[in-house]
């Protein structure tokens, strides 16, 4: 009969021990979560606003080498976009890509009428010199169809 009273107390403060292990893991992952959403809004909220970026008059009104409706040259922009800007700039294009997050400039939104209002010209521009921590892509893409194509994409982030 011992042994019985024994089994019975064993199972019951095992089964107490189970409830408060799980209360506490509940705890411990809501904490952690908490943390990590905190955590990554005061990254974002950190990120100063992008000055402006000034560009010279004769390549404002720079025309495109290529046609920027075509879907071929647009879907060239989009192959180029994944490979180089998506990582900040986010698919599509509102500043939110991985990378972004750890610059200390928002990366900009693509699809705002801010942005949309710029010439091809300005964007084409933008794009071949870059500045800050946002690198300068003549040199990367040394094919200026395919800078233009980038340019033709950006196009279709409009909201």
């Amino acid at each position: 009969m011992d042994l019985l009273i024994i089994y019975q107390l064993f199972n019951l403060n095992t089964f107490k021990s189970m409830k408060t292990t799980q209360k506490v893991i509940t705890l411990l992952v809501t904490m952690l979560i908490a943390v990590v959403f905190v955590l990554g809004n005061t990254v974002n909220a950190q990120q100063a606003k992008a000055k402006a970026w000034p560009v010279p008059d004769k390549n404002k009104t720079m025309k495109a080498a290529v046609n920027l409706k075509d879907a071929s040259v647009i879907s060239s922009g989009k192959e180029a976009w994944a490979k180089n800007c998506k990582s900040c700039h986010g698919a599509k294009g509102l500043g939110d890509g991985p990378k972004g997050a750890s610059l200390k400039t928002f990366p900009g939104d693509f699809s705002g009428a801010a942005f949309q209002g710029s010439t091809d010209g300005e964007l084409f521009f933008r794009t071949n010199v870059g500045r800050d921590e946002m690198p300068g892509y003549e040199k990367k893409i040394p094919d200026a169809n395919e800078r233009w194509a980038l340019v033709a994409y950006m196009r279709t982030l409009k909201k």
